[in-house]
This record gives structure tokens, sequence and C-alpha cells, in this order.
């Protein structure tokens, strides 16, 4: 009985904390609570993003404070841009090691072809191939930053583009991809080291790095 007034009581406290941070524009309410319904469910998230676009300052910040970094991503555009260049940056002291993984172009498993048909819906610029394209030029991007700093490996996976996923030492960085829409408009959450979701994505990441092709 006891543990049944807990969690109505708990559900009421969120709902008052979360219509609270609605009406005031808060962010540090919304914050509190997603922490508290984490520690409440095991899940450990830590942040969340109504856009993946959003988290771009809070990533970057995590990136410049990493050990290492492994990247997984569907298109691979957010590697070129401010978000990254501390982590490309050779002679960096503190970071240990980049891995990053991205589609391969030749598309044997027709999965670059399956993302084209969904954001195509909603976006008629997306044309057959163009995708493959802008992942060819963030290849040569990446090997381009390589051959300057060699902490940085790149290899290519052949599998479904569902995700994007960044792991750090202290932080995982998760973005399902959703239908009709690109990854920067997708929701992305935050995960604290020692979570089940972190462990998760990060053998979702060795797993698919042991597969891929140099």
């Amino acid at each position: 009985m006891q543990e049944l007034v807990i969690g109505v009581v708990s559900s009421l406290i969120a709902t008052a904390l979360t219509v609270a941070a609605g009406w005031f524009g808060l962010s540090w309410p919304r914050r509190m609570l997603l922490r508290l319904l984490s520690r409440m469910s095991g899940v450990g998230v830590l942040r969340s993003y109504p856009k993946q676009s959003a988290a771009n300052a809070d990533l970057a910040a995590d990136l410049r404070a990493a050990r290492w970094v492994k990247v997984l991503t569907g298109r691979g555009n957010e590697l070129t841009r401010d978000s990254f260049q501390e982590v490309w940056r050779p002679g960096n002291p503190r970071l240990e090691s980049t891995r990053v993984l991205l589609p391969d172009p030749a598309d044997a498993g027709g999965w670059l072809r399956a993302r084209e048909d969904e954001i195509r819906r909603t976006d008629p610029g997306i044309e057959s191939g163009l995708l493959a394209k802008q992942v060819s030029t963030n290849i040569d991007y990446v090997t381009a930053v390589a051959a300057r700093n060699a902490s940085v490996e790149l290899r290519l996976f052949d599998a479904p583009h569902s995700c994007r996923v960044i792991v750090t030492d202290r932080l995982a960085y998760f973005t399902p991809y959703l239908q009709e829409t690109h990854g920067r408009n997708s929701p992305c959450l935050v995960f604290g080291n020692g979570s089940p979701m972190y462990d998760y994505l990060l053998r979702l990441f060795d797993g698919l790095w042991q597969a891929g092709a140099r």
C-alpha cells in the first residue's frame, strides 16, 4: 500500500513540475524532473532535446571534455561543423582516440536508398543517390582528418540507418531517426556512463565497428 501511495504522489509531483516548467518557460525544472524519473526507472537519461540540432552546443562542450569518442551516424554532416573541430585537432592532450562509423556508399544492403525514400516524403530535394554522394564527401573529409591526426580512425558499416550514436567515456548521445524527417529534427537523449542505455549503445557501436570495413 505504501508503494502505491508513493507512486501516486510521485506522479502528481511530476505532473505539477512539468506544468509549472511549461508555464514559466524554465528548463531547470524539466531537467530536474527528468533526472528524478530517470533514477526511478533506472534508464539513466540525463538530458533530452526536442531536436538533435538543439543539442549541438552541449555536445561540443562534452566532446571537448572527452577522453575518447565513438561516432555512428547515418550521413555525417555534423562531423564537418563546429561541434567536432576540437576533436579533429592534432595534439589534443586529453583526447586519446576517435572512432567514426559512416555508411558504405556502395549500399549493398539498400539502407541508404531506404532512408532516402523516408526523407523524400517531406523533403523533395532528396533525389536518388544524393545521400550516397553526401556520405562520400564526409568520408573524404574524415579521411583527410585521419591523415593528419593518428588518433582518428574511420570504418564503414552496412546496416540500417536508424539512429545517430555518439559515445564518450562519460556520456552517450542517442538520436533515433524518425521517419519522414531529417536526423537533425529528430529528438535526442543523453545517457550517463553506467546506465543500461549507455552500455547498450556502446555495445552497438563496438559490434558494428568490428564488422565494419576499413
